[in-house]
């Protein structure tokens, strides 16, 4: 059975291609494209709606500037996919977030029109002026384009780029891909015909010779300058733009791709930095997409004709889930508990919390730095502020982590999600590096789960301690443990010793690796310890552990570099005990996309591989006492 044809979309290969096409056969060629994302995410999954909404934009780009030599920057990268398309990845596709396969995210080494690999938002204008000023320097004509949609533009960085870009004569070109369908009102054919108008050429001469001879004048250009904000700021929304230094430009319609083209040919030949914004839907064209954008946004494998997503079959709750339930459970009984999200809702398994307690749910946008900020105002108050983030997000909060919460102590519990290897999104999404950048920070308290209940019971602890406070927890589900309804708090800094072995070999696991530890030791009889706190440390148990066994291997989901093991180490060697140490956990590489299985076969980290190195290690050791006792 063969699949769709796509007899225009088949003949385009690579950018230039696209650009020997006529203009009146775009609007055809966007038709196929978008047939073709629904029918190719639909085998496999992946990153949908953003792509379906950006394809006319991305034709136009292609289509307007010279790629590669013209560098066209993503934001983040959701919106890419049709990029990767026109890109010659088109029989690729279907491998995207596959091991081996494409990368769910631009990313340089794929391919040459990935000009800055991407996952994190609101850098894409921070990269684009620094290609820009590069172009610059060397002398070179090359536009450089920054595509940036409404939500990442809500991070900080995004505003301190387009502060830094607006105050430059550097030539930059910033989009913006509004997606919100609130402002849909301002799209059609009047926004278009400005959004012509406002980049044409004569309006350009008129703004850059009124503004040569009204200089000399400082009182009438003053006026002048007003009266422009004032004329524009009646039909357009761009006067923050405009303060910030750039030529506004739109708003414009972002699925009409013959004015997309105008518009961009217009722009490109525009000095100076310059704002588009243009308007889109996301899901557009396939309706069950446009009416729920946030379930289609990443969604598995479906039935394009149906509009059903296919469910997995379900093993449990996640993790998440398991986090949203107990912040629901906790808020009912203790007022002053507030759960922080940066735009995380869904992901993070608060969609029923901000349903039943909206007055205590703040969702502050793609803003991690204010969010755990915000919470340590919050703390400072007498609240609980609870902030659910991904470990991977966290990353760009570290000195508001450091300076705002742990220099003042302040009572502000982290649910940190994705905790370990997350699987399809990749590098750029792994949480390898909690642990060790949390783990140095003074008055943390930091707590790994090894099951559901676990982690529920940590969450309560967490709120019960007087400074702030870290549980860690995986992607997907646990072992299957029941949950206790009733919340108990845990012996801060006491571990938990799940076997008793007569071998002389020790493990301690840390998190969701005990499961498997537990597997090993019950093959080799060795004593297996469920660590549950990176910090403190239950130190009286590791000195007990290490008088009584002959070595002592740690296991982590984290970055064996400054890890819970290398805690480990440091006590022994603070200790004086000298006693072979085996430090396992995501090994110094990142650790490209697949599933979570796959990425954690990867790193060595799934049982096979645990059980593996283990054996070999402990095999070596008693290699080691034989030559030792023989003398040799």
């Amino acid at each position: 059975m063969t699949g769709p044809k796509y007899p225009l979309l088949e003949t385009i290969d690579t950018p230039d291609d696209l650009r020997r096409l006529s203009p009146t056969k775009l609007p055809e060629l966007a038709q196929e494209l978008r047939e073709f994302l629904i029918h190719s995410v639909s085998t496999r999954g992946g990153h949908f709606a953003a792509g379906l909404g950006t394809v006319e934009l991305t034709i136009a780009l292609h289509y307007v500037f010279n790629t590669p030599y013209d560098r066209l920057v993503w934001d983040v990268g959701h919106q890419a996919y049709p990029h990767k398309v026109l890109t010659g990845r088109r029989e690729q596709l279907h491998t995207i977030k596959q091991p081996g396969g494409l990368a769910p995210f631009p990313a340089r080494p794929e391919s040459e029109y990935d000009t800055f690999g991407v996952g994190h938002s609101s850098t894409s204008i921070s990269a684009a002026l620094g290609m820009a000023v590069a172009a610059a320097q060397r002398g070179e004509n090359r536009s450089v384009v920054a595509v940036i949609g409404d939500g990442a533009i809500t991070g900080g960085m995004a505003f301190e780029a387009l502060n830094h870009a607006g105050s430059l004569p550097t030539d930059l070109l910033v989009i913006l891909n509004d997606n919100d369908m609130s402002i849909s009102e301002n799209v059609g054919a009047l926004s278009n015909q400005l959004a012509r108008a406002l980049s044409g050429r004569v309006y350009a001469h008129l703004r850059e010779g009124g503004k040569k001879v009204l200089a000399q004048m400082p009182t009438v250009w003053e006026l002048a300058r007003r009266s422009e904000e004032h004329l524009k700021g009646m039909v357009l929304p761009g006067t923050l733009f405009e303060e910030l230094g750039f030529n506004y430009i739109g708003p414009m319609d972002g699925h009409d791709v013959k004015a997309l083209v105008s518009t961009l040919s217009n722009v490109k030949k525009l000095k100076g930095p310059q704002f588009l914004h243009v308007v889109t839907r996301k899901g557009k064209g396939y309706a069950p997409a446009e009416a729920d954008p946030i379930k289609w946004h990443g969604p598995g494998p479906f039935d394009p004709k149906a509009g059903t997503i296919f469910k997995e079959k379900a093993s449990g709750p996640t993790y998440s889930q398991i986090f949203g339930q107990w912040l629901c459970d906790i808020s009912e009984r203790d007022p002053k508990i507030i759960g922080i999200t940066p735009a995380m809702r869904e992901g993070s398994g608060m969609v029923e919390y901000s349903k039943r307690f909206p007055d205590r749910y703040f969702d502050v946008a793609i803003a991690e730095q204010h969010a755990v900020t915000f919470a340590a105002g919050l703390a400072a108050e007498g609240y609980k502020p609870v902030v659910a983030i991904y470990s991977t997000f966290l990353q760009r909060a570290y000195d508001q982590l450091i300076h705002d919460v742990a220099l003042q102590n302040l009572p502000v519990v982290f649910a940190i999600d994705r905790a370990g290897l997350v699987g399809s999104d990749g590098a750029t999404h792994q949480g390898s590096y909690d642990l060790t950048f949390m783990r140095c920070i003074p008055n943390m308290t930091i707590m790994a789960p090894a099951d559901e209940n676990e982690c529920r019971q940590m969450l309560y602890t967490a709120t019960t301690l007087p400074g702030p406070s870290a549980v860690r927890f995986p992607r997907g589900t646990g072992p299957g443990t029941p949950l206790v309804a009733e919340m108990t708090a845990l012996p801060v800094g006491r571990a938990q010793v799940r076997r008793e072995g007569r071998s002389g070999l020790a493990i301690l696991a840390f998190g969701v690796l005990v499961d498997p530890a537990q597997k090993i030791a019950e093959r080799l009889d060795a004593t297996v310890v469920n660590m549950r706190f990176v910090k403190p440390l239950d130190e009286d148990l590791i000195i007990s552990i290490a008088a009584r066994h002959r070595a002592i291997i740690t296991i982590e989901e984290n970055a064996t570099l400054g890890g819970a093991g290398s805690a480990v180490a440091e006590l022994l060697a603070s200790e004086g005990l000298q006693l072979p140490l085996l430090q396992i956990g995501i090994p110094d590489r990142f650790i490209e996309h697949g599933s979570r299985d796959t990425c954690l076969a990867a790193a060595g980290l799934d049982l096979a591989g645990l059980t593996a190195s283990v054996e070999r290690w402990w095999a070596m050791q008693g290699q080691d006492r034989i030559r030792s006792a023989g003398g040799g």
